[in-house]
């Protein structure tokens, strides 16, 4: 899969991939809206080009106020994401060309006012989804808010992961509806955030791809 041009799909506006991201957008959106006064701190897991964030910072009124790590391991989509952020002068969003399923990648970060977990759940395995959600309350602050997304294809795995949020101590704010075509979830922390560990990989990039692949295998 080529993680760069995948994004040309955003550009076709009535697109299932288009009406995602304007939902993803919005959402962040309105958690930066509802974040208390001050600094605010964002993380963003497998960012791809930025866009999730970076168009809503471009012209949000507390854009100075917050501080991002963006997290991608494609060079190409970084570099995009970094000409996004000068030209719309977001001097304090740092993005990292990386291995986003490391922990340490977080430290200084953590825990986040918002944390956008997009484009990740429907290219791993049920239980590095599950691992994940559970570093989730080492990575967002109590009162701080997690977007997920995850597609609805059969099985679907989207009720599954708010129960598995739900466990960790989060409570469902938001989620699009089964027939959107997409499946967006917010989530807000009502925990105490954990240290974060050293060393620590939540997940192993697999490719939705690859996955369905393997979910429709006939069996031996």
């Amino acid at each position: 899969m080529d993680w760069n041009t995948w994004h040309d799909k955003y550009d076709v506006a009535d697109s299932w991939m288009a009406r995602r991201l304007r939902t993803v957008q919005s959402q962040t959106r309105a958690a930066l809206d509802d974040s208390p006064a001050g600094p605010l701190k964002v993380i963003s897991m497998c960012a791809g080009d930025g866009r999730d964030l970076l168009h809503v910072l471009s012209d949000h009124p507390r854009r100075h106020e917050v501080r991002a790590r963006l997290v991608e391991l494609d060079a190409r989509n970084t570099a995009a994401a970094s000409a996004t952020a000068r030209r719309a002068d977001l001097d304090q969003v740092e993005v990292v060309t990386g291995d986003a399923s490391l922990i340490d990648q977080y430290r200084g970060m953590a825990p986040a006012d918002l944390v956008l977990v997009c484009g990740v759940f429907g290219n791993i395995t049920d239980s590095d989804i599950e691992h994940t959600i559970g570093a989730c309350n080492q990575l967002c602050k109590t009162g701080g808010t997690v977007i997920w997304t995850r597609n609805r294809a059969a099985p679907d795995r989207v009720p599954m992961i708010c129960d598995w949020f739900g466990g960790q101590g989060f409570e469902l704010q938001w989620l699009s509806e089964p027939g959107a075509g997409y499946g967006v979830g917010v989530h807000r922390f009502t925990g105490t955030p954990q240290p974060l560990p050293t060393g620590t990989r939540l997940f192993e990039f697999v490719g939705y791809d690859v996955l369905r692949q393997r979910e429709t295998a006939p069996s031996v």
